[in-house]
C-alpha cells in the first residue's frame, strides 16, 4: 500500500467513526436540538464517503438537498414549535427495548453474513468519467422525474406543518397565568419601551 491508499484509509475510518458516533448521538441524546445538529455532522460524513468513491455528483447533491434542505427544515421547524413538554415514563419500555434490541442485532447479523458471504471482488462497471452528471441529469428529469417532484412537494408540505405548528403556539394560552393570549397580538402595535410615557 502506498500513501494514497493510507489515506483513503485513514479517511475512511473517520468518517466511518463519525458517522456512528454521531447515528448514536442523534437516537441517544434527548435535547432534541442538539440531536438534529448531530444528524447534520452525519449526513456531512456521508457526503465525504461519496467523495471517496468519486462520486462528486452524489456528494454535492447529498449537502444540498440533505444538509442544506432536509436538516436546517428539521432544526427550523425544531425552533419554531418549541414545545416545552416533560417526558413521562412510557409504558412498557423494557419490553420495547428488548424488541428493538432484537430486531436490531438481527439486522446485524443479517449485514454481517453477507458480508463474509459477497463475493465483492467482482469486477464492476466501467467508470463513465466526466459524463456521469449528464447522465445523472437525463435519468432525472425522465425516469425520475416524479420521484424528485413527490420529493420537493414533501418538502414543501412539512415546512407548511412547521409554520402550522408555530402559528398554533402562538395563539395558545399563556403557560404561567393560563390566560387566553390575544390573537391579534401580533398585529398589535406596542408603544416602544424607550419612549417617556409620562407626558
Amino acid at each position: 500500500m502506498h500513501i494514497a491508499q493510507y489515506t483513503e484509509l485513514i479517511c475512511f475510518i473517520i468518517l466511518g467513526a463519525v458517522i456512528i458516533i454521531g447515528s448514536l448521538g442523534v437516537v441517544l441524546l434527548n435535547n432534541i436540538v442538539y440531536s438534529a445538529f448531530l444528524l447534520g455532522g452525519v449526513f456531512m460524513s456521508i457526503a465525504g464517503l461519496y467523495l471517496l468513491l468519486n462520486a462528486s455528483f452524489v456528494a454535492a447533491a447529498q449537502v444540498l438537498v440533505y444538509v442544506g434542505a432536509v436538516n436546517v427544515l428539521i432544526i427550523f421547524a425544531i425552533m419554531l414549535v418549541n414545545k416545552r413538554e416533560e417526558l413521562s415514563p412510557i409504558k412498557g419500555l423494557k419490553l420495547r427495548r428488548f424488541i428493538s434490541g432484537g430486531v436490531c442485532a438481527c439486522l446485524l447479523g443479517l449485514l454481517i453474513r453477507v458480508n463474509l458471504t459477497t463475493k465483492w471482488n467482482m469486477p464492476g462497471p466501467a467508470s463513465i468519467g466526466e459524463g456521469s452528471t449528464v447522465r445523472i441529469g437525463e435519468h432525472l428529469f425522465t425516469d425520475y422525474l416524479l420521484p424528485f417532484e413527490l420529493a420537493s412537494v414533501l418538502l414543501l408540505m412539512a415546512m407548511i406543518g412547521a409554520i402550522v405548528l408555530a402559528r398554533r403556539d402562538v395563539l395558545n394560552t399563556d403557560e404561567e397565568t393560563q390566560e387566553k393570549i390575544n390573537q391579534e397580538i401580533i398585529e398589535e402595535k406596542k408603544q416602544p419601551l424607550l419612549i417617556d410615557q409620562s407626558s
